[in-house]
């Protein structure tokens, strides 16, 4: 029997009731054995004279009879158990360590507890275990192994083990809240909550797992993308930065070129001179000589009939006023003229590039009525924004302007790229950018990025302002008469352009957004009529880029 029992295991003796091994099995007609005290609570709460196991539902309420045979055997099993356990301590000495369960009896030194027992809620070693298995009265106990925290297992309300779980509620529950608090839930045994609730888990888990992957294939993709998209700026980049440094190489080597021509024709011009001067001072040393000659002879007339002759030969160049002047002045200015002149152009290819380049995250924006100061007037289609004098009855709900003549677009965004156009033509005054969702509606609050706006400003016609804090005056070589304004949510950047001209006005830079942003708009005020002309947004189909951005 001894060699038998050591092939029986603890499966074999559970009670799926109480999932521990049988204390009084008895066996119903179905053939399957519980707990006496298990069956029996059982059938007083749930539905009565029903097998757990098969559902097999009984006319009359069966008489239990305790199954001797499987009593004894659970006697033995736990004898073996117990006997294994013994030797095992003792080879261990069972003294207490670091993350074991003590012992709750032990004075002094703590051995290691083998069983926490469910009903006296204390845990025990080998030798404070010994009557738990002896005494019939606490063989009845329900023993498992050792755990911290035993009140936690108990039921705080009805102080009884908790044994089932409860699927209504998703919590574990005792016999009594079954009856009570739990009356008409869905309860089952806590091995099966603890199966269902791991399969859940598990579910839940692989999903989480699956999104995950395929947000690593949405970011290598995304990378591949960028890789893309950085090759091709790369090229672009090389390609204009070569254009323009071939530019200025043309630009030196043509100044080069002009400054030693000019140079040549200086010295060529000197050489003339310096010939000139030569056969001067030789025709002088002529007349020298013949001055000599004629002042040793004695013949008075025949020296002043010479002298005549000299004096009437052929004028010498007055060379007073003849000077070298370098031609230099004016062609460092010119040449560096003639390359701003052709930066210039390249720029403004580079700048219309960048332009198609945001062009292509335009979004269809159409302004939210919810959020409009009761002056303001919209169209229908939510594109045009008009300043008005009269202030309309509307509800003064929490989204909407109450001082300034505001008004936000319904779109919102919390990550990636986009870009709007707005026709601002006519107007004396406007305001254009984004907000965050929680700015402040009801006062008056300056726009700064602090207080959550990122927005230029136009006043008095000609006063353009960025407005940071402190606010930066624009100097624009010409009013803008269509404003895009983009933003890279990731990058930190809000860009505002003069389209018609591809001019960057200006850009907000390391902007650190963690809330929804909204395209932002202010017509000002109507200012007797001299600023009623509306904000225009333009429609997505109205903006054009090539396909090659």
């Amino acid at each position: 029997m001894a060699a038998a029992s050591c092939l029986l295991s603890e499966d074999q003796f559970l009670c799926c009731i109480c999932l521990d091994v049988f204390t009084d099995p008895v066996t119903i007609p179905c053939g399957h054995n519980f707990c006496k005290n298990c069956i029996t609570e059982h059938w007083n709460v749930n539905v009565a004279w029903k097998c757990p196991m098969c559902k097999e539902v009984f006319t009359t309420r069966p008489e239990l009879h305790i199954n001797t045979f499987i009593s004894e055997m659970v006697a033995q099993f736990r004898q073996s158990a117990l006997q294994e356990a013994c030797s095992s301590s003792s080879s261990e000495k069972q003294v207490s360590k670091p993350g074991d369960v003590p012992c709750d009896v032990c004075t002094g030194t703590k051995l290691k507890a083998l069983k926490s027992c469910l009903v006296c809620l204390v845990s025990y070693c080998e030798t404070h275990l010994e009557p738990h298995l002896t005494a019939s009265g606490l063989k009845r106990h329900q023993l498992i192994d050792p755990v911290e925290n035993l009140e936690g297992r108990m039921c705080t309300k009805h102080d009884k083990p908790l044994e089932l779980f409860c699927k209504t509620d998703q919590t574990c529950v005792c016999m009594l809240c079954t009856v009570l608090d739990h009356k008409m839930h869905n309860t089952v045994p806590l091995k099966e909550g603890y199966e269902g609730k791991k399969a859940e888990l598990e579910a839940e888990i692989q999903q989480m797992i699956q999104k995950r992957r395929l947000k690593i294939e949405e970011i290598k993709q995304s990378v591949g993308l960028s890789e893309e998209d950085a090759d091709r700026e790369i090229a672009e980049g090389v390609e204009i930065f070569t254009s323009l440094k071939e530019s200025v190489d043309r630009g030196l080597k043509e100044l080069i070129d002009t400054i030693e021509e000019k140079q040549r024709t200086t010295e060529q011009q000197a050489e003339g001179f310096i010939k000139e001067l030569e056969q001067d001072i030789s025709e002088l040393i002529k007349r020298r000589t013949e001055v000599e000659q004629l002042s040793r002879s004695e013949d008075h007339l025949h020296l002043l009939q010479s002298v005549q002759c000299l004096n009437g030969a052929p004028p010498m160049k007055d060379w007073t006023e003849v000077s070298i002047h370098p031609q230099y002045d004016g062609t460092i200015r010119r040449a560096v003229n003639q390359l701003e002149e052709k930066l210039s152009k390249e720029m403004k290819k580079l700048l219309e590039a960048e332009l198609k380049r945001v062009q292509q995250y335009a979004i269809n924006v159409t302004l939210d009525p919810d959020t409009a100061h009761p002056t303001l007037i919209l169209s229908d289609d939510g594109k045009q924004l008009n300043p008005g004098d009269i202030q309309k009855n509307l509800p003064n709900n929490p989204e909407r302007f109450s001082l300034n003549p505001c008004v936000l677009g319904k779109q919102s965004f919390s990550s990636g790229r986009f870009y709007f156009e707005v026709q601002v033509n006519g107007k004396t005054e406007w305001d254009l950018g984004v907000a965050r969702e929680s700015i402040n509606r009801k006062q008056d609050i300056p726009l700064s990025p602090d207080e959550g706006y990122w927005t230029i400003w136009l006043r008095r016609r000609i006063k353009y302002k960025a407005l940071t804090d402190p606010p930066v005056r624009l100097s624009l070589k010409s009013r803008p008469q269509k404003v895009g304004v983009f933003v890279d949510y990731e990058e930190g950047l809000v860009s505002f352009y003069d389209v018609d001209a591809a001019v960057l006005i200006y850009s907000f830079t390391g902007c650190c957004f963690s809330e929804k942003l909204f395209p932002y708009f202010n017509p000002g005020l109507n200012d007797g009529g001299k600023n009623s002309a509306p904000l225009i947004i333009s429609p997505v189909n109205h903006i054009e880029w090539t396909d090659h951005f």
